[in-house]
């Protein structure tokens, strides 16, 4: 047996099996996905018709799937924004000389080791019990009736155990970027008579761009797609986001052939937005 051979063997012996899962788990599921998105299956019964383009048809009548992309769009943007400014300004603040800074790292870092189910549910908690009595207690109106109780609150509600959750694991990426910036270049700078902040804006930020294309893109895919934190934590019809109108749409409604097509959709519109905001940040890397 030749060397190339065996490079070969070993090659498809690590990969193989991760192909075979993603084929099977990802790639065939997928493909039958968008072939039933063409038919009027219900999810149980073996028996169903081959209804065309009718299923995409009546995305263009369904108010609920407008008003949960909508809602989306909306969570996403405030989402996306506020993780990665508080991710960015705890990397900041644990890359300083603090003799903490270990302690911090790991402690901001531990809510993303909660699951999202578990996590809407002890929030739903505090939102519900503990800070409307802390509210009632203290006199603070604002506190006093529950933010899960209004639409518009209760996606405030969302972004900010969202940031609560997320920023730290964001915090990561940023941490490593900034621990890569050469310090002879922040010391010429200074030794120049350069302020804090054009140091930070004319060599931080751009040294960390890179960075800020991934926590964008992670951020982005992840606000789009949320579903455990939106089910458990605010799941009523003024707060339904896509991914939850599209379970609802396919088992509960039992409406298989429809929560597929509106799945293609969705696919289809965070993989755009997803790709669009790379090539931007990419393009703006490169004049930076």
């Amino acid at each position: 047996m030749t060397r190339k051979l065996k490079e070969k063997l070993t090659f498809w012996a690590f990969v193989g099996p991760a192909l075979f899962c993603l084929l099977f788990v990802v790639g065939i599921p997928f493909v039958m996905g968008i072939y039933y998105t063409f038919t009027n299956w219900n999810g149980a019964n073996p028996a169903y018709d081959f209804v065309g383009i009718q299923n995409y048809l009546g995305l263009l009548k369904d108010s609920q799937f407008h008003y949960s992309f909508m809602i989306t769009l909306i969570y996403t943007t405030l989402s996306v924004v506020t993780i990665n400014v508080i991710g960015f300004a705890l990397a900041y603040m644990v890359t300083r000389n603090l003799k903490s800074r270990n302690f911090l790292r790991t402690g901001f870092f531990m809510p993303n080791l909660i699951g999202g189910l578990i996590l809407g549910f002890i929030w739903q908690f505090l939102f519900n019990s503990v800070f409307t009595s802390l509210g009632s207690l203290t006199g603070i109106e604002s506190l006093g009736t529950s933010m899960l109780q209004n639409g518009n609150t209760a996606i405030i509600a969302m972004v900010i155990v969202s940031a609560w959750q997320y920023a730290g694991y964001i915090m990561v990426i940023y941490v490593a970027a900034l621990e890569n910036v050469p310090q002879d270049l922040i010391e010429a700078s200074t030794i120049d008579g350069a302020s804090k902040w054009n140091v930070f804006r004319h060599i931080t930020l751009p040294m960390v761009s890179p960075a800020v294309t991934v926590s964008l893109f992670l951020t982005l895919a992840n606000s789009f797609k949320m579903f455990d934190l939106n089910f458990s934590l605010a799941s009523g019809k003024t707060t339904e986001m896509l991914a939850l109108n599209i379970y609802k749409e396919a088992f509960v409604m039992n409406n298989m052939g429809i929560g597929q097509a509106k799945a293609v959709m969705f696919f289809i519109i965070v993989a755009t937005i997803s790709l669009v905001q790379v090539y931007f940040n990419k393009k703006r890397e490169v004049e930076l």
